[in-house]
């Protein structure tokens, strides 16, 4: 029998499908529509209830006669709303360009609200009016509790959202001033009126110890603790391997092997090894943590990874996917202990190609626990202080790195991206201040993991491809045209070709390797990073276009991504001899589902890690008002051109403090240009700068250019007494009214 849900979702489709066909020309009402589609009397009420769910999305909308009209005929797209500090941009599916949306037009509409809207043109470009809110996305705020005699207020951190919310409780409490709060919405805003909330959870003080850190895991809604069913589970899991989970596995306890982390990593989930074989080719092992042993399907664990969907690492802390009896626990393949685990053994040759491989159950036991610093340290420095602790495994070192080599020459001569950026490590005090930001890159033993996480994940997921079996892929597809376009044009501009198709990732390669180590290379790193679709989870397998590989996945790694954790269960069933009839039945008709909730969670991991980030970053510069430093234009906007410093800092030079000329953006060269002396900034190139302010709430610092020193403030006007400005408003109101009175009686 039919899933009710799986019904309306075929009629609905069938519907929509109707009214977006050429044929629907002559527009219906209602009744006529149950007509034409002949729609049994039995199912009338069905047919009502998804017309309605239709006219509520906004895909259609009903004309004055009462007819169905599909909105984009009718003028109205429907999107998500990003606003802005002059109204917002809305990107809609059946549009190729972001529609702007006026301050004044926004009509009570916030930031990530979906919103249906009308599209007319405002100064050669769409502009747009917001005529119904479809979803709030917003239901709850973090910020600063304010009291004032006429009612309190909370100042959100994220202004974009809302400017401030009133407080439906009563005014004057003394005892919240200055606490970061949480908000529930009680009523949204409009264009007359600010929104109105109530206080449901208090985090503390601002600047108190860890408050940020809270406001931001409030603000998406990440959880502080696991729920107590999830923690009478992790009861019941053994703390050590049991010998009955030995059955069945093939042993590597013999093989040598090593995990490669950073210093304060205690979730590790894979371990590897590396040797020659006679015939000159590698075997590369590369060994997973089995946590699906551990994390039964629809158990409490696994129902709260699946809603959490990652492991989060903000600035501060780690807010894990699994408790930490697990991931730092049984699953973390720690030195000198038995772990289950899944593994992906490999045979290649010179060439980088995998000869062979299997997929396999094993038990490990892990010989060392090896950092970055060290393995890095090992292979490029001839008298290594570790030479001696680790002699007998550096000639193990030593062709992984040969292999890295084969392997990443591979990758790029098939067209693999190779992006020269670098990442942020916030260095904290002991009080959880930042004591220091440093720019993090890539080194010997970091490219090591990358490559062989890389081939594993490449292997299994075309094994399983072809095993014709439900799986999760980890999908990166081709530039979207327009943005691909606009790359060409852009970096024409600047001196650069673009040559070949958008379709092959070599394209975007050549580009990136002609720009090397010229002062260009940060300019095209970024307009090229732009120009890429996000990469997702789906359940086809569409290609992965950074890596330019035809089959990829996400495997390694179970004890911090959901995915992971999914297709090991597939993984595990199909070594245990499932055929793929009945995975199909079990997985094929939730997983979409599952891959969009993943990519989703991850989005918004990704996007609390920044905050935090940002936040320390902010925290960082606050005591360097006034100080000069050397930067990078990294972005040029229509409001103002960013600068990123040395330490990866950045902040923004408003048009409005370029006191020496008035600057014209250029959106198609993504440059700044002094309309009388023609000086431009365009991303990457080199500029002093001096902080003028850090708002650490706000997550933003301002810049100005050192050759634009602040104006001279001009003396304040001298104050007018109240009596002679109510005497002059009297007076401006009296030839006012007698100017109007002569041109009624003209």
């Amino acid at each position: 029998m039919k899933d009710y849900n799986e019904i309306i979702k075929t009629q609905k489709e069938k519907i929509e499908g109707f009214i977006r066909s050429p044929f629907y020309r002559e527009y219906l009402t209602e009744d006529d529509m149950a007509a034409a589609l002949q729609v049994p009397s039995e199912d009338l009420k069905l047919f009502r209830y998804i017309v309605n769910e239709l006219l509520e999305e906004g895909k259609i909308v009903l004309s004055k006669r009462k007819k169905l009209v599909p909105a984009s005929k009718a003028g109205f797209y429907t999107g998500v709303l990003r606003t802005t500090e002059g109204g917002g941009y809305v990107k809609c599916e059946d549009l190729t360009e972001d529609v702007f949306i006026p301050k004044e037009n926004l009509n009570g509409a916030c930031h990530r609200d979906t919103v249906l809207i009308a599209v007319g043109i405002f100064k050669g470009r769409p502009s747009g009016t917001v005529r119904r809110v479809l979803k709030r996305e917003t239901d709850s705020v973090v910020g600063i509790y304010v009291t004032r005699a006429k009612g309190d207020y909370v100042l959100p951190d994220n202004r974009r959202l809302f400017k401030r919310v009133a407080i439906d409780e009563s005014a004057g409490n003394k005892e919240l001033k200055g606490c970061k709060v949480v908000v529930k919405i009680t009523r949204p805003p409009n264009q007359k009126r600010i929104a109105r909330g109530i206080v449901t959870e208090v985090l503390g003080k601002a600047g108190e110890k860890g408050v940020d850190i809270l406001s931001v895991m409030a603000n998406y809604k990440l959880p502080a603790d696991f729920p107590q069913e999830v923690k009478e589970a992790i009861k019941k899991i053994p703390v050590n391997t049991e010998r009955e989970d030995l059955t069945g596995r093939e042993g590597f306890r013999q093989v040598k092997m090593v995990t490669i982390d950073g210093e304060d990593a205690k979730d590790l989930d894979d371990a590897v090894s590396c040797k020659r074989l006679p015939n000159g080719n590698f075997e590369l092992g590369v060994y997973i943590a089995d946590v699906s042993r551990y994390v039964k399907e629809d158990s409490p664990i696994d129902k709260e990874a699946y809603k959490r969907g990652t492991s989060t690492y903000l600035a501060d802390r780690v807010i894990p996917m699994l408790p930490v009896e697990l991931s730092n626990g049984i699953c973390s393949l720690n030195q000198g202990g038995d772990r289950l685990t899944l593994c992906c053994i490999m045979e290649i040759n010179e060439n980088g190609k995998v000869i062979n491989h299997r997929t396999v159950k094993g038990v490990i036991n892990v010989d060392r626990r090896m950092t970055y610093t060290v393995v890095n340290d090992l292979l490029t420095n001839e008298e290594s202080e570790y030479a001696e602790e680790y002699k007998d495994f550096l000639p193990m070192f030593k062709d992984m790195e040969a292999l890295r080599n084969i392997l990443w020459e591979k990758r790029r001569k098939r067209g693999a991206v190779d992006f020269s950026l670098s990442e942020t490590k916030v260095i904290l005090d002991e009080n959880g201040k930042t004591a220091d930001i440093v720019a993090r890159y890539r080194n010997a033993a970091t490219s090591i993991i990358e490559e062989f996480m890389i081939a594993a994940n490449e292997a299994v997921a075309e094994e399983f491809f072809h095993r014709e079996v439900p799986f999760m892929y980890r999908s990166h597809e081709i530039p979207d045209e327009e943005k691909f376009e606009m790359l060409k044009s852009t970096v024409g501009k600047i001196g650069f070709v673009l040559k070949g198709s958008r379709k092959s990732s070599k394209t975007l390669q050549k580009l990136l390797d002609e720009a090397k180590d010229k002062p260009q290379e940060m300019m095209i790193n970024m307009l090229a990073l732009r120009s890429m679709q996000q990469a997702r989870y789906t359940g086809d397998a569409l290609g992965h276009y950074g890596l330019a590989s035809r089959y990829y996945c996400h495997f390694t790694s179970p004890i911090r991504r959901y995915p992971d954790l999914f297709i090991h269960r597939i993984i595990s069933l199909c070594i245990d001899g499932a055929d793929s009839e009945e995975l199909q039945s079990r997985y094929s008709k939730t997983l979409e589902e599952k891959a969009g909730k993943c990519s989703e969670n991850e989005r918004k991991a990704e996007a609390a890690e920044r905050d935090s980030v940002e936040m320390k970053k902010v925290e960082f510069m606050a005591d360097k008002i006034g100080e000069t430093f050397d930067g990078t234009v990294s972005s040029v906007t229509a409001w103002g051109v960013y600068v990123q410093l040395e330490n990866t800092v950045e902040g923004m030079v408003s048009y409005k403090s370029m006191n020496d000329d008035h600057y014209t953006f250029n959106e198609a060269a993504m440059s700044a240009m002094g309309d009388r002396t023609h000086k431009t900034y365009t991303i990457g190139g080199r500029v002093r700068v001096v902080l003028e302010r850090a708002d650490v709430e706000m997550h933003r610092l301002d810049f100005i250019f050192e050759e634009n020193p602040k104006k001279t403030q001009e003396p304040p006007k001298p104050k007018t007494s109240a009596k002679k400005s109510k005497r002059r408003r009297r007076r401006k109101k009296s030839k006012k009214s007698s100017k109007k009175m002569l041109i009624n009686s003209m």
